[in-house]
Protein backbone atom coordinates (compact mmCIF):
# COMPACT_ATOMS: atom_id res chain seq x y z
CA UNK A 1 0.00 0.00 0.00
CA UNK A 2 1.04 3.64 -0.47
CA UNK A 3 -0.71 5.05 2.60
CA UNK A 4 -1.69 3.42 5.88
CA UNK A 5 -4.34 5.18 7.95
CA UNK A 6 -4.30 4.46 11.68
CA UNK A 7 -6.59 7.45 12.32
CA UNK A 8 -9.85 8.12 10.48
CA UNK A 9 -10.21 10.75 7.78
CA UNK A 10 -13.66 12.03 6.89
CA UNK A 11 -15.24 9.90 4.13
CA UNK A 12 -14.84 12.58 1.42
CA UNK A 13 -11.12 13.00 2.05
CA UNK A 14 -10.67 9.23 2.25
CA UNK A 15 -12.34 8.78 -1.15
CA UNK A 16 -10.23 11.56 -2.66
CA UNK A 17 -7.03 9.94 -1.38
CA UNK A 18 -8.05 6.46 -2.52
CA UNK A 19 -8.56 7.74 -6.06
CA UNK A 20 -4.89 8.71 -6.18
CA UNK A 21 -3.12 6.11 -4.00
CA UNK A 22 -3.42 2.63 -2.58
CA UNK A 23 -4.86 3.27 0.89
CA UNK A 24 -5.73 1.00 3.83
CA UNK A 25 -7.48 1.95 7.07
CA UNK A 26 -6.14 -0.26 9.91
CA UNK A 27 -6.75 1.50 13.26
CA UNK A 28 -6.13 -1.71 15.24
CA UNK A 29 -2.43 -1.60 14.34
CA UNK A 30 -1.90 1.58 16.38
CA UNK A 31 -1.79 -0.45 19.61
CA UNK A 32 0.54 -3.19 18.32
CA UNK A 33 3.86 -1.79 17.12
CA UNK A 34 5.21 -5.23 16.15
CA UNK A 35 2.33 -5.90 13.77
CA UNK A 36 2.48 -2.30 12.60
CA UNK A 37 6.13 -2.60 11.60
CA UNK A 38 5.37 -5.76 9.61
CA UNK A 39 2.31 -4.30 7.89
CA UNK A 40 3.97 -0.98 7.08
CA UNK A 41 7.41 -2.20 5.97
CA UNK A 42 6.90 -0.93 2.40
CA UNK A 43 4.41 1.83 3.18
CA UNK A 44 5.30 5.32 1.98
CA UNK A 45 2.93 7.33 4.16
CA UNK A 46 1.26 6.75 7.55
CA UNK A 47 -1.36 8.82 9.38
CA UNK A 48 -0.86 8.19 13.11
CA UNK A 49 -3.30 8.74 16.00
CA UNK A 50 -2.29 10.90 18.93
CA UNK A 51 -1.22 8.07 21.24
CA UNK A 52 1.31 6.44 18.89
CA UNK A 53 4.85 7.68 19.46
CA UNK A 54 7.13 7.78 16.42
CA UNK A 55 10.70 7.15 17.60
CA UNK A 56 14.02 6.78 15.83
CA UNK A 57 14.04 3.03 16.49
CA UNK A 58 10.54 2.68 15.08
CA UNK A 59 11.53 4.50 11.88
CA UNK A 60 14.41 2.05 11.36
CA UNK A 61 11.80 -0.59 10.48
CA UNK A 62 10.16 1.59 7.80
CA UNK A 63 12.75 2.14 5.04
CA UNK A 64 10.21 3.30 2.42
CA UNK A 65 8.46 5.88 4.59
CA UNK A 66 8.25 9.37 3.05
CA UNK A 67 5.57 11.08 5.14
CA UNK A 68 4.15 10.97 8.67
CA UNK A 69 0.74 12.59 9.19
CA UNK A 70 -1.32 13.49 12.24
CA UNK A 71 -4.80 15.01 12.43
CA UNK A 72 -4.11 16.82 15.69
CA UNK A 73 -1.96 19.73 16.80
CA UNK A 74 1.54 19.10 18.11
CA UNK A 75 4.60 17.08 17.17
CA UNK A 76 5.95 16.26 20.64
CA UNK A 77 5.26 12.54 20.08
CA UNK A 78 7.28 12.47 16.85
CA UNK A 79 11.09 12.40 16.64
CA UNK A 80 11.47 15.34 14.27
CA UNK A 81 15.24 15.08 14.05
CA UNK A 82 15.09 11.42 13.02
CA UNK A 83 12.45 12.24 10.40
CA UNK A 84 14.60 15.06 9.02
CA UNK A 85 17.65 12.81 8.76
CA UNK A 86 15.64 10.27 6.77
CA UNK A 87 13.94 12.82 4.54
CA UNK A 88 10.50 12.04 6.02
CA UNK A 89 7.99 14.88 5.82
CA UNK A 90 6.04 15.48 9.04
CA UNK A 91 2.47 16.65 8.39
CA UNK A 92 0.18 17.85 11.15
CA UNK A 93 -2.96 19.95 11.05
CA UNK A 94 -1.47 22.80 13.02
CA UNK A 95 -4.42 25.21 12.90
CA UNK A 96 -7.41 23.08 11.92
CA UNK A 97 -8.56 23.00 15.56
CA UNK A 98 -8.03 26.67 16.45
CA UNK A 99 -11.68 27.73 16.32
CA UNK A 100 -13.00 24.55 17.95
CA UNK A 101 -10.51 24.93 20.81
CA UNK A 102 -11.40 28.60 21.24
CA UNK A 103 -15.11 27.74 21.42
CA UNK A 104 -14.31 25.00 23.96
CA UNK A 105 -12.52 27.50 26.20
CA UNK A 106 -15.34 30.01 25.87
CA UNK A 107 -18.01 27.43 26.68
CA UNK A 108 -15.96 26.20 29.66
CA UNK A 109 -15.71 29.74 31.01
CA UNK A 110 -19.46 30.22 30.63
CA UNK A 111 -20.14 26.93 32.44
CA UNK A 112 -17.88 27.85 35.35
CA UNK A 113 -19.42 31.31 35.61
CA UNK A 114 -22.89 29.71 35.75
CA UNK A 115 -22.31 26.27 37.28
CA UNK A 116 -25.94 26.03 38.38
CA UNK A 117 -26.78 25.28 34.73
CA UNK A 118 -24.87 22.01 34.91
CA UNK A 119 -26.63 20.98 38.11
CA UNK A 120 -30.03 21.73 36.59
CA UNK A 121 -29.26 19.82 33.38
CA UNK A 122 -28.22 16.84 35.49
CA UNK A 123 -31.73 16.77 36.94
CA UNK A 124 -31.11 18.34 40.33
CA UNK A 125 -34.29 20.12 41.45
CA UNK A 126 -32.29 22.42 43.67
CA UNK A 127 -29.09 23.25 41.81
CA UNK A 128 -26.14 24.88 43.51
CA UNK A 129 -27.15 27.88 45.56
CA UNK A 130 -23.98 29.66 44.53
CA UNK A 131 -24.78 32.92 42.77
CA UNK A 132 -23.82 32.92 39.09
CA UNK A 133 -21.53 35.49 37.53
CA UNK A 134 -21.47 37.30 34.17
CA UNK A 135 -18.55 37.35 31.77
CA UNK A 136 -19.43 40.88 30.68
CA UNK A 137 -17.35 43.35 32.66
CA UNK A 138 -15.06 40.70 34.15
CA UNK A 139 -11.31 40.38 33.64
CA UNK A 140 -9.94 37.28 31.94
CA UNK A 141 -6.22 36.47 31.93
CA UNK A 142 -4.88 34.99 28.70
CA UNK A 143 -1.93 32.77 29.61
CA UNK A 144 -0.14 31.98 26.35
CA UNK A 145 -0.60 33.53 22.89
CA UNK A 146 -0.99 30.28 20.94
CA UNK A 147 -3.19 30.66 17.80
CA UNK A 148 -6.25 29.59 19.81
CA UNK A 149 -5.80 32.68 21.99
CA UNK A 150 -6.12 34.94 18.94
CA UNK A 151 -9.60 33.60 18.15
CA UNK A 152 -10.65 33.43 21.80
CA UNK A 153 -9.64 37.05 22.37
CA UNK A 154 -12.04 38.24 19.67
CA UNK A 155 -14.88 36.20 21.16
CA UNK A 156 -14.30 37.52 24.68
CA UNK A 157 -13.84 41.13 23.60
CA UNK A 158 -17.18 41.05 21.80
CA UNK A 159 -18.78 39.95 25.10
CA UNK A 160 -17.43 42.98 26.94
CA UNK A 161 -14.57 41.20 28.72
CA UNK A 162 -11.41 43.02 29.76
CA UNK A 163 -8.39 41.00 28.63
CA UNK A 164 -4.95 40.90 30.22
CA UNK A 165 -2.24 38.50 29.14
CA UNK A 166 1.20 37.01 29.50
CA UNK A 167 3.35 34.80 27.29
CA UNK A 168 6.97 33.96 28.21
CA UNK A 169 7.91 33.97 24.52
CA UNK A 170 6.24 37.28 23.52
CA UNK A 171 7.69 40.64 24.59
CA UNK A 172 5.24 43.05 26.18
CA UNK A 173 5.95 45.63 23.43
CA UNK A 174 5.07 43.24 20.57
CA UNK A 175 2.31 44.61 18.27
CA UNK A 176 0.26 41.41 18.67
CA UNK A 177 -0.98 42.51 22.11
CA UNK A 178 -2.56 45.69 20.79
CA UNK A 179 -3.94 43.91 17.74
CA UNK A 180 -5.71 41.38 19.95
CA UNK A 181 -6.79 44.09 22.41
CA UNK A 182 -5.04 42.30 25.27
CA UNK A 183 -3.17 44.34 27.88
CA UNK A 184 0.24 42.71 28.48
CA UNK A 185 1.04 42.33 32.18
CA UNK A 186 3.47 40.48 34.40
CA UNK A 187 2.61 37.02 35.67
CA UNK A 188 2.00 38.37 39.16
CA UNK A 189 -0.35 41.05 37.81
CA UNK A 190 -2.25 38.50 35.74
CA UNK A 191 -2.75 36.23 38.74
CA UNK A 192 -3.81 39.03 41.07
CA UNK A 193 -6.17 40.85 38.67
CA UNK A 194 -7.92 38.13 36.65
CA UNK A 195 -11.35 36.82 37.60
CA UNK A 196 -10.66 33.86 35.31
CA UNK A 197 -7.60 32.47 33.52
CA UNK A 198 -7.50 30.71 30.15
CA UNK A 199 -4.39 28.57 29.57
CA UNK A 200 -3.34 27.78 25.99
CA UNK A 201 0.44 28.03 26.24
CA UNK A 202 2.43 26.03 23.72
CA UNK A 203 4.26 23.38 25.72
CA UNK A 204 8.01 22.81 25.77
CA UNK A 205 10.00 20.76 28.28
CA UNK A 206 11.41 23.94 29.84
CA UNK A 207 7.86 24.87 30.86
CA UNK A 208 7.23 21.70 32.87
CA UNK A 209 5.62 22.73 36.15
CA UNK A 210 5.27 26.35 34.96
CA UNK A 211 2.06 26.76 36.98
CA UNK A 212 3.65 26.25 40.39
CA UNK A 213 3.46 27.43 44.00
CA UNK A 214 5.19 30.73 43.25
CA UNK A 215 2.80 31.61 40.45
CA UNK A 216 -0.35 30.49 42.27
CA UNK A 217 0.61 32.35 45.44
CA UNK A 218 -0.55 35.55 43.73
CA UNK A 219 -4.00 34.15 42.75
CA UNK A 220 -6.99 36.40 43.17
CA UNK A 221 -9.24 34.44 45.52
CA UNK A 222 -12.09 32.57 43.82
CA UNK A 223 -10.41 32.54 40.41
CA UNK A 224 -11.76 30.28 37.63
CA UNK A 225 -9.40 28.37 35.32
CA UNK A 226 -9.85 26.71 31.93
CA UNK A 227 -7.14 25.22 29.74
CA UNK A 228 -6.18 23.13 26.74
CA UNK A 229 -2.42 23.06 27.35
CA UNK A 230 -0.48 19.92 28.24
CA UNK A 231 -1.07 18.90 31.85
CA UNK A 232 2.72 18.77 32.36
CA UNK A 233 2.51 22.57 32.46
CA UNK A 234 0.95 22.25 35.92
CA UNK A 235 2.63 21.34 39.19
CA UNK A 236 0.03 18.89 40.52
CA UNK A 237 0.70 19.60 44.21
CA UNK A 238 0.54 23.37 43.73
CA UNK A 239 -2.68 23.18 41.69
CA UNK A 240 -4.29 20.89 44.27
CA UNK A 241 -3.43 23.29 47.08
CA UNK A 242 -4.93 26.24 45.20
CA UNK A 243 -8.12 24.28 44.46
CA UNK A 244 -8.46 23.23 48.09
CA UNK A 245 -7.86 26.58 49.80
CA UNK A 246 -10.15 28.66 47.57
CA UNK A 247 -7.60 30.53 45.48
CA UNK A 248 -8.97 28.64 42.47
CA UNK A 249 -12.72 28.13 42.82
CA UNK A 250 -13.00 25.66 39.92
CA UNK A 251 -10.98 24.45 36.95
CA UNK A 252 -11.75 22.71 33.63
CA UNK A 253 -8.83 21.18 31.70
CA UNK A 254 -8.99 19.34 28.39
CA UNK A 255 -6.95 16.26 27.53
CA UNK A 256 -4.90 15.77 30.69
CA UNK A 257 -2.62 12.72 30.81
CA UNK A 258 -4.02 9.65 32.57
CA UNK A 259 -1.77 9.94 35.65
CA UNK A 260 -2.56 13.63 36.16
CA UNK A 261 -5.52 12.84 38.39
CA UNK A 262 -4.64 9.21 39.16
CA UNK A 263 -4.92 7.71 42.62
CA UNK A 264 -1.36 8.75 43.46
CA UNK A 265 -1.99 12.36 42.42
CA UNK A 266 -2.89 15.09 44.94
CA UNK A 267 -5.57 16.12 42.43
CA UNK A 268 -7.38 12.79 42.71
CA UNK A 269 -11.01 13.14 43.74
CA UNK A 270 -11.16 16.94 43.89
CA UNK A 271 -14.76 17.99 43.27
CA UNK A 272 -13.89 21.36 41.70
CA UNK A 273 -11.51 19.99 39.06
CA UNK A 274 -13.09 18.79 35.83
CA UNK A 275 -11.13 16.92 33.13
CA UNK A 276 -12.53 16.37 29.63
CA UNK A 277 -11.10 13.80 27.13
CA UNK A 278 -9.72 16.11 24.42
CA UNK A 279 -13.09 17.55 23.50
CA UNK A 280 -11.62 20.89 22.41
CA UNK A 281 -10.80 19.69 18.91
CA UNK A 282 -13.66 17.19 18.68
CA UNK A 283 -16.01 18.94 16.24
CA UNK A 284 -17.21 17.92 12.81
CA UNK A 285 -15.79 21.07 11.25
CA UNK A 286 -12.34 20.63 12.82
CA UNK A 287 -12.19 17.01 11.69
CA UNK A 288 -13.18 18.06 8.18
CA UNK A 289 -10.46 20.72 8.00
CA UNK A 290 -7.74 18.48 9.43
CA UNK A 291 -8.69 15.51 7.23
CA UNK A 292 -8.54 17.46 3.99
CA UNK A 293 -5.31 19.18 4.98
CA UNK A 294 -3.54 15.92 5.84
CA UNK A 295 -4.93 14.19 2.72
CA UNK A 296 -3.65 16.92 0.41
CA UNK A 297 -0.27 17.20 2.09
CA UNK A 298 0.19 13.42 2.12
CA UNK A 299 -0.55 13.30 -1.61
CA UNK A 300 1.91 16.13 -2.26
CA UNK A 301 4.65 14.47 -0.21
CA UNK A 302 4.30 11.16 -2.07
CA UNK A 303 4.36 12.81 -5.49
CA UNK A 304 7.15 15.28 -4.72
CA UNK A 305 9.59 13.84 -7.22
CA UNK A 306 7.08 14.45 -10.04
CA UNK A 307 6.63 18.17 -9.31
CA UNK A 308 8.44 21.18 -10.69
CA UNK A 309 10.18 23.88 -8.68
CA UNK A 310 7.27 26.32 -8.98
CA UNK A 311 4.68 23.98 -7.49
CA UNK A 312 1.98 25.67 -5.40
CA UNK A 313 0.38 23.63 -2.55
CA UNK A 314 -3.23 22.68 -3.27
CA UNK A 315 -4.70 22.90 0.22
CA UNK A 316 -3.81 25.96 2.33
CA UNK A 317 -4.52 25.50 6.02
CA UNK A 318 -7.05 28.34 6.14
CA UNK A 319 -9.09 27.13 3.17
CA UNK A 320 -12.89 27.31 3.26
CA UNK A 321 -14.17 23.82 2.61
CA UNK A 322 -17.54 23.49 0.89
CA UNK A 323 -20.11 21.72 3.02
CA UNK A 324 -18.07 22.15 6.20
CA UNK A 325 -21.19 22.51 8.31
CA UNK A 326 -23.46 20.11 6.49
CA UNK A 327 -24.35 17.17 8.76
CA UNK A 328 -25.74 15.28 5.76
CA UNK A 329 -22.22 14.78 4.45
CA UNK A 330 -21.28 13.08 7.68
CA UNK A 331 -24.27 10.85 8.27
CA UNK A 332 -24.21 9.32 11.74
CA UNK A 333 -20.52 8.38 11.67
CA UNK A 334 -18.52 9.43 14.72
CA UNK A 335 -14.81 9.34 15.32
CA UNK A 336 -12.99 8.19 18.40
CA UNK A 337 -11.59 10.84 20.75
CA UNK A 338 -7.84 10.50 20.88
Amino acid sequence: MDILLLDALVPEAMTWLESRHSVEYRPELADDLVLLRKAAYKTRGIVFPRQTVVTRDFLDFLPKLKAVGRLHVGTDNTDLEACKERGIKVIHASSANVRSNAEYLLSSLLLLYRRGLVSALMGKRHPTAQMGRELHGSTVGILGLAPTAHTLAGMLTSLGVRLIGYDPAVHHTAPIWERLRIQPVTLTELMSQADAVSVQMLYATRFRGFVNDKLLAACKRGQLWVGISRSALFDEKALAAALCDGRIEACILDGAEDNFTGEASPLHGLKNLFITPRLGSHTREARLRSSWYVAHRMHEALTAEQRGVGYVPSAPMDMELPGAVSPSQWGEQEYSIR
